[in-house]
């Protein structure tokens, strides 16, 4: 009689696999809408949160203005990480991240890129002569009116006194990873990226660094929003702040914020 109970029991686990399998593969996990120079970061994140038996999230990258006028026109995503906090504040304004969610995820730094075919070093201090270094090219750099790492550009390039020297050369992106793009092709001599742009690619050198304080300092909050419906969006929100995914992120080159 045991036997029949046991071969009975065994069964049914089988059947109940079978069932349940399809239903575990249908199920989608978080869409998460993250900063353009996130990308191999968040790709590796994601695949180690799918490691542990979780639906792997669905990454959309752009530069953090276009993300975040998406959610304001009612994207259906669970999380979204920008690149500075003003993004994340206009839509903690507007009402659309879940209360007590934001959190500061990464940090980063802004560095002077040249095209690895065209080494080039620069001192990226005041006064520098960096229209001189461009030559007749132009200076490559994310929209300085909208996104996050073009406003950051902007801002250090003032605060050195260079600004002037450059405003009417520039070669304008519509995220960061564009604006690399032009230096990768060689056609800017010259790009600000941020450092961990700069590691992701083999056709650019960093040219010089520029100093912390001459710019306001990058960082990245990370939030769900109030429309998340996902099972998954928080857990993987808290992953990404866990050390497991602190770890992911600084080997990315990302710094903790």
């Amino acid at each position: 009689m045991m036997k029949v109970i046991l071969r009975a029991a065994a069964l049914l686990a089988i059947f109940l696999h079978i069932l349940l399998t399809p239903a575990m593969a249908q199920q989608r996990g978080p869409l998460v809408l993250a900063a353009a120079s996130m990308q191999e970061a968040m790709n590796a994140a994601a695949d180690a949160w799918a490691a542990q038996r979780h639906a792997r999230p669905t990454l959309s990258f752009a530069a953090s203005s276009a993300l975040a006028r998406q959610i304001r026109s009612g994207a259906p995503a669970d999380l979204f990480v920008s690149a500075d906090e003003d993004w994340m504040d206009d839509i903690e304004k507007a009402g659309l991240v879940a209360p007590g969610t934001r959190a500061d995820v990464a940090g980063n730094r802004l560095v002077l890129i040249a095209p690895a075919r065209m080494p080039l070093r620069l001192r990226v201090a005041r006064a520098m002569p960096i229209a001189r270094a461009l030559g007749p090219s132009r200076l490559a750099m994310a929209n300085p009116d909208s996104v996050p790492a073009g406003k950051y550009g902007k801002a250090a390039l003032t605060a050195l006194g260079v600004w002037p020297s450059v405003a009417d050369r520039l070669a304008l992106g519509d995220n960061v990873r564009s604006a690399m793009a032009l230096v990768e092709r060689g056609e800017a001599r010259l790009g600000i990226v941020y450092a961990t742009d700069a590691r992701a690619s083999k056709d650019v050198m960093v040219a010089g660094l520029f100093p912390p304080g001459s710019h306001a300092p990058i960082r990245y909050p990370l939030a769900r929003l109030a429309g998340s419906r996902n099972p998954d969006a928080e857990a993987f929100r808290r992953f990404l702040l866990s050390g497991a995914g602190q770890a992911i992120l600084a080997r990315y080159g990302f710094s903790r914020p």
